[in-house]
């Protein structure tokens, strides 16, 4: 399994104008053959830092990812979003032990 966690920073007004790209993306991205899991979250306490977790089975299933058409689109509306990534980084993992 791939884990990818990445962090993205905001401009003002970023997430309300592009929650419609956000979901779209994270939509698709879920019905993805390979995807375990898709998710942004917002931070509590800095709510212009925009976190995302995904899990892909295989590094195949994260290269398919990258070449989709929703991901082009994605990456055409961030174009004109004031979001900027500062972290991005894959971790291979098993598939984990329960904490409790």
């Amino acid at each position: 399994m791939l884990i990818v966690l990445a962090k993205a920073k905001l401009g003002a007004g970023a997430l309300e104008a592009g929650r419609a790209a956000f979901t779209a993306m994270i939509e698709a991205s879920r019905a993805e053959e390979g995807c375990i899991e898709y998710a942004y979250s917002v931070d509590v306490l800095d709510p212009a830092t925009l976190n995302i977790v995904e899990k892909w089975v295989d590094e195949a299933a994260l290269t398919f990812h990258f070449q989709t058409p929703h991901m082009a689109a994605f990456q055409k509306a961030l174009g004109s979003l004031d979001v900027t990534v500062v972290e991005a980084l894959k971790f291979q993992a098993d598939d984990g032990a329960p904490l409790l």
